[in-house]
């Protein structure tokens, strides 16, 4: 059996291999295992995963677009079908704006379609007489202000006016409108709403109508920002779930909470519910806490001794530590700050499962808040970013390009550094929902995610301080900076580099770290990579890229340390052959 330092010298070198990559990735995987190569590199495989990270799978629809697709569907069903428009709008508007299973529908079986939908087999005209009896007023009218449906009945325009503007006032299911007689199921048409309603009550319709061809189409959903009225088209079952709106939020397609990789879902669901619920209350009052033994309500000691006055109106007065009356305590019973009878009690084992409870509530709490703090850190900082961004482009962007005589469309990577924190600081957070979850018994598997959390926030921290802190001398520089192209140079190679981690960070773990098992604790830790690294040092001091073996097996399992080089600027390991650094282009000296 493994000494404890091998176990963790074992671990440390799993931890090398994961970060940059070891010998495997310079012959080829044979084991099929997922390849969580943290480098930036010219391979095939990476090119082919650049590209399938760029393949954008939605598309975002204006109100301008939605109403140019509404329409093209109405008129491709019209043509097909022989109907009018107003006839294909019920159609799609009863098949959830499904043109093909409008087809499919139709053509297996018109009659009961039209039955479903209210479309009569003729057209059945109104009574060929000068004056007719509305159905609801019961007024003879002339026969010229006399509307009908498909069906005939007649009824007078202004009770066709006050039907119709009191479906719209009650919602969407004006949509489904059907003929005013109790017993007739012919549909009542567009053509009809535009024709006998307001202008109000046309234009309410309209938006009705718009929104049902989002909301009831399996492939559409509005954009959850609030105010947003764009709308997204999403190609299932293709790439991400994340979704970038115009409005600039960002959010998921399957669950439209906020875009939450390397988190799925249902993790999502019951990290909001936590934050939301009453049970962490509970906990810090169970932890925090006692009950008064008269009226049950919870008081809490913060200071002072041992005798516990309960609020008004209970005015109870008892022992904070063995809760009994304090009308029996005093010198003999040790005091204003000891209990005699409790400590005998708790010698007797008497208070063993209230201890115990309490102190799984405060294990809980501390355990719970010390992932929340961090999570909603992270959440204000990114909020912070986004401010720094606006002012950025709103501002300073423009102050920069008039001080350092560039124009602004050669000050983009500031920008793009920018956005990348932003981003990073979003998948940032959601680590700390999924570190909640991760079970306490795979002991490996949440030592290898501390390690590589750890390593993400120092990554980001410095692409932050290099965007935010070394811009600011520029900004505040009274003619153009000789070192402002090196500047340049950094941040873009920071960006690059902090990118490239924490894509392959959310990679790992959404596949839950399927690589680190049980075996991970006897130093194996097979993994697919490049001999390109992101450099640094790792936890036992050692290049990540220098050699690494395994305490059990004995092989080499990294690259040669002389082999490579360090950069300064970026940390980013180039091969020895290299005279510019790959991540940066920092000539190396």
């Amino acid at each position: 059996m493994d000494s404890e330092d091998d176990m963790l010298d074992a671990n440390d070198s799993a931890d090398d291999d994961f970060y940059s990559g070891g010998e495997a990735g310079l012959g080829g995987s044979d084991d099929g295992d997922a390849d969580y190569d943290f480098a930036d590199h010219d391979s095939d495989d990476s090119a082919e995963l650049l590209s399938h990270r760029q393949q954008q799978n939605y598309s975002i629809l204006s109100e301008a677009d939605i109403q140019q697709r509404q329409e093209d569907d109405i008129n491709r069903v019209s043509t097909v079908l022989s109907i009018s428009k107003s006839e294909a709008c019920v159609l799609l508007r009863n098949y959830n704006w499904s043109v093909s299973k409008v087809h499919d529908e139709w053509f297996a079986d018109e009659e009961h379609v039209r039955k479903v939908v209210g479309f009569l087999e003729k057209l059945i005209e109104m009574p060929n007489d000068r004056e007719l009896t509305c159905g609801i007023c019961f007024e003879n009218c002339p026969r010229t202000s006399m509307s009908a449906a498909a069906c005939g009945h007649p009824f007078c325009s202004a009770c066709w006016r006050g039907y119709i503007s009191t479906s719209i006032n009650d919602g969407p299911g004006c949509l489904m409108l059907r003929c005013p007689d109790p017993s007739c199921t012919a549909a009542v048409g567009q053509d009809m709403i535009n024709s006998l309603a307001d202008d109000e009550d046309r234009e309410k319709y309209g938006r009705y109508l718009r929104r049902s061809y989002i909301e009831d189409n399996r492939k559409t959903k509005w954009c959850p920002a609030p105010g947003c009225e764009y709308a997204v088209e999403f190609v299932m079952g293709s790439g991400s779930y994340d979704v970038n709106c115009n409005c600039s939020y960002g959010f998921c397609w399957n669950c439209t909470e906020e875009a939450h990789r390397p988190v799925d879902c249902a993790t999502v669901s019951k990290w909001i519910l936590k934050n939301s619920a009453e049970s962490e209350n509970m906990n810090w009052i169970l932890a925090n806490s006692k009950p008064c033994p008269k009226c049950k309500r919870p008081i809490e000691k913060n200071q002072g001794c041992m005798h516990i006055t309960c609020t008004p109106p209970c005015k109870f007065e008892f022992c904070w530590l063995c809760l009994g009356p304090w009308s029996e305590h005093g010198e003999r019973t040790g005091g204003f700050y000891a209990c005699n009878r409790y400590e005998a009690a708790r010698q007797e084992g008497a208070y063993d499962e209230s201890e115990r409870r309490r102190e799984m509530a405060k294990n809980s709490l501390e355990r719970y808040t010390h992932y929340y703090e961090r999570w909603a850190a992270n959440q204000s900082s990114r909020q912070k970013a986004l401010g720094d961004l606006l002012s950025l482009q709103n501002d300073k962007l423009e102050k920069l390009s008039d001080i350092q005589s560039q124009p602004e469309s050669q000050l983009k990577f500031i920008i793009e550094a920018w956005l990348q924190i932003v981003e990073c600081r979003r998948v940032l957070k959601w680590t700390y929902a999924y570190g909640f979850y991760l079970p306490e018994h795979e002991h490996a598997k949440r030592q290898f995610f501390e390690y590589l959390q750890g390593e993400a926030e120092s990554g980001l921290e410095r692409l932050h301080q290099c965007a935010e802190k070394e811009l600011q001398v520029y900004l505040e520089a009274e003619s153009p900076s000789k070192d402002f192209n090196d500047f340049r140079t950094k941040l873009a190679g920071l960006t690059s580099v902090t990118r490239n981690y924490f894509e392959n960070l959310v990679r790992a773990l959404e596949t839950g770290l399927n690589d680190v098992g049980p075996s991970t604790s006897h130093g194996t830790c097979s993994k697919s990579a490049t001999s390109k690294s992101l450099g640094g040092k790792s936890k036992s001091g050692k290049s990540r890229a220098s050699s690494t073996s395994s305490k059990t097996g004995g092989s080499s399992r990294g690259v040669d340390e002389s082999n490579i080089w360090t950069c300064d600027q970026c940390t980013y390991a180039n091969p020895r052959s290299a005279r510019n650094c790959q991540a940066c282009n920092n000539q190396h000296r």
